[in-house]
């Protein structure tokens, strides 16, 4: 009877384990092309993400409560420093986008303040992991990044800064 007691066990936690490894699961990976999202910048401004064809893009999901995400956003900010206003042998600059999962409106402005996050495409509609643009990359935990480049297409997914500074420097002009 213990034997079979710890099969059953044993078949639980590794149907719970494979489980969440399945749901947490990227929705989109290296080489598929990315998905338009939309919204309102922090500033009120109409925002598709295809206005940035052309360019190299971050796609960060992250929100001011996550102590990860705060946590990676030095790198964010050092990247944005050393690659905007950049041009490259493929594209015309680099930009960064943080679509932020939030239902503090005050919470989420003061993060982006105290953070340093200088580039204007900030993106929030207060519905947490409900918000359209979470969904539709099918964002489940945070901090997730895409790395997207000028054609549209996913370069990659929760690349660090050292991955991500090599892959530009090969391409500045």
């Amino acid at each position: 009877m213990k034997k079979y007691s710890l099969f059953i066990v044993v078949g639980l936690v590794a149907a719970i384990f494979i489980g969440r490894y399945i749901y947490f699961q990227r929705k989109f990976m290296t080489g598929q092309p990315s998905v338009e999202l939309s919204g309102k910048l922090k500033d009120g401004t109409d925002f598709k993400l295809s206005e940035l064809r052309g360019k190299y893009v971050i796609l960060d999901f992250w929100g001011s409560w996550c102590g990860p995400c705060r946590a990676a956003n030095p790198s964010l900010v050092r990247l944005y420093n050393n690659f905007h206003g950049k041009t490259f042998t493929d594209a015309t600059d680099f930009e960064i986008v943080s679509i932020a999962v939030e239902k503090s409106e005050e919470k989420w402005t003061r993060a982006i303040a105290t953070d340093g996050l200088i580039w204007k495409y900030h993106l929030c509609d207060f519905q947490y992991f409900d918000s359209p643009n979470v969904k539709l990359y099918g964002v489940k935990e945070i901090p997730t990044q895409y790395l997207i480049n000028p054609d549209g297409v996913i370069m990659g997914v929760d690349k660090n800064e050292e991955d991500i500074t090599r892959l530009l420097k090969g391409r500045l002009k």
